[in-house]
């Protein structure tokens, strides 16, 4: 039933598509209560014929292609498929650990002022070892605007990752889904999230985040000093002006 659903949305191309695999893997070992399931929507980002092969055979999984234009334009088309009430990003080259979907479920589901929820990420080194980050925040309520402030003063970093965004399909869909930028897309609409809504952080690691050097944020467009310059000016800028017309959603 979709009103029992959560839609996990993956973009991908084709360097990361032979990780698809443990992203499975990873999505068949959730837990979830009594009448809830999964459906895993994978959205190419192109049209080639060399990711459809990793895409497992499952029928809790559909495959999608469209036109190039970034993992946000990808995640914002696969919303087209999206009917449950909740969505979870899992980027392609990334895992779930274990209880992650039952944790942001339970979290959304007994409060519905929550729009939206994050936590704890382990990166996952090339020699499978992980690594945590020591300056996460408390487990608990995120008030609006808190990370956009954290984001302000910290060179532009947030304090929770926006790979592990847990968010309500209908709030999603007003915001219009991720931003159309080449890169930080996933940031941007954490820090929309954060404008209109209150969020929540759980200590509890949820994500697993792949470390490898075909990753898009190792390449070194990513770090361009002038794009970079130009992708967090437009993200402020849309955060300010949510503030500055006093938007919220009432859920």
């Amino acid at each position: 039933m979709a009103d029992r659903r959560i839609d996990v949305i993956t973009a991908v191309h084709a360097p990361a598509a032979p990780y698809l695999a443990d992203a499975y893997k990873s999505l068949v070992a959730q837990e979830l209560p009594a009448g809830w399931d999964w459906h895993w929507i994978i959205q190419e980002d192109g049209q080639g014929d060399a990711v459809s092969p990793h895409v497992p055979d499952d029928p809790r999984i559909t495959f999608h292609q469209g036109r190039p234009g970034g993992p946000g334009v990808a995640r914002t088309m696969a919303l087209a498929y999206a009917h449950g009430p909740y969505v979870k990003v899992l980027d392609a080259d990334d895992q779930l650990t274990p209880g992650a979907l039952a944790r942001d479920l339970a979290l959304l589901e007994a409060d519905p002022a929550l729009g939206w929820t994050t936590s704890r990420v382990l990166d996952l080194l090339p020699d499978g070892t992980t690594a945590g980050f020591d300056q996460d925040p408390a487990d608990g309520p995120i008030p609006p605007g808190a990370v956009v402030t954290h984001w302000k003063a910290h060179n532009f970093r947030a304090q929770v990752h926006p790979a592990t965004l847990f968010v309500r399909r209908d709030l999603l869909l007003a915001l219009g889904g991720w931003m159309a930028l080449p890169a930080s897309e996933d940031t941007g609409l954490l820090l929309a999230l954060n404008t209109v809504s209150p969020g929540h952080f759980t200590r509890e690691y949820g994500l697993l985040y792949r470390k490898w050097p075909g990753q898009a944020t190792a390449q070194s467009p990513h770090t361009d000093d002038t794009e970079r310059d130009a992708r967090m000016a437009v993200i402020e800028a849309r955060a300010r002006a949510f503030r500055r017309y006093e938007l919220r959603c009432p859920l």
